[in-house]
């Protein structure tokens, strides 16, 4: 068992031993009772965090702004730390937003490649993906697979994110983009930098959720900066230049 693996079993312990003697340490109590109650917030919070997102898509039908390339790093890095945590028997509370922010995330990946039309690639796109899911969470595959998701999933988040904001920048709006969505996001990855330490004590973990907040800070700046910006502003503007 390595440190982290150990240092999880010693938290779970130790939050086994406050529900049942809560007066014998107060202190680390109140962390973990703040820690379960923020957990369960983010997992409640992710069941509709990117629902916004989807409606905004369905109802312009267009994807403009949104860079697949993006969706499918992210996708990366939520499956990286869902099974993760399922192959470390991590508490749900700690990891369970990862579930429907991944359902959430192959929705908006597919609804990109239907309004580009491409509804046939989108069909394709779940299908291997959900046989790979299930690949990935059999016994046949080593930890050390998992491990190495999880590890790559800094990179990940930073290319996707880069990749999105070059979007933004380069477009000089952020399209169909949903700022409900971009700002609960980033409000999530940094209550789950606490969780994550509090629950897990896993260091890769925590270090994953810093650099998460970093990059969704950056889109969520883009988001204020280009609040009054969309497509149809810039075309007025392109029209009165002419």
């Amino acid at each position: 068992m390595n440190t982290d693996q150990s240092r999880s079993s010693e938290l779970q312990t130790e939050s086994l031993r406050c529900y049942k003697i809560p007066t014998l340490c107060q202190v680390p109590c109140l962390k973990i009772v703040l820690s379960k109650g923020l957990g369960i917030g983010i997992i409640l919070g992710s069941v509709m965090v990117k629902l916004p997102q989807i409606l905004k898509l369905m109802a312009a039908k267009s994807a403009e702004g949104l860079s697949f390339k993006s969706v499918l790093l992210e996708l990366l890095a939520i499956t990286g730390t869902m099974a993760y945590s399922i192959a470390n028997k991590f508490p749900f509370s700690s990891w369970g937003e990862a579930l429907f922010l991944m359902l959430q995330t192959v929705t908006i990946g597919f609804l990109i490649q239907k309004y580009g039309g491409r509804t046939g690639s989108g069909v394709v796109f779940l299908l291997v993906y959900f046989s790979l899911l299930l690949l990935l969470l059999s016994p046949v595959t080593p930890m050390a697979v998992v491990t190495s998701m999880q590890a790559f999933n800094m990179p990940a988040i930073i290319i996707g994110r880069l990749i999105q904001a070059a979007t933004n920048f380069q477009n000089g709006h952020t399209g169909q983009l949903s700022a409900i969505s971009v700002f609960l996001l980033f409000a999530g990855s940094l209550a789950r930098i606490f969780t994550s330490i509090q629950e897990t004590g896993d260091t890769l973990m925590a270090l994953t959720y810093v650099i998460s907040s970093a990059c969704n800070g950056i889109i969520a700046m883009q988001v204020l900066f280009y609040w009054n910006q969309s497509p149809q502003t810039k075309q007025k503007k392109k029209k009165k230049r002419e």
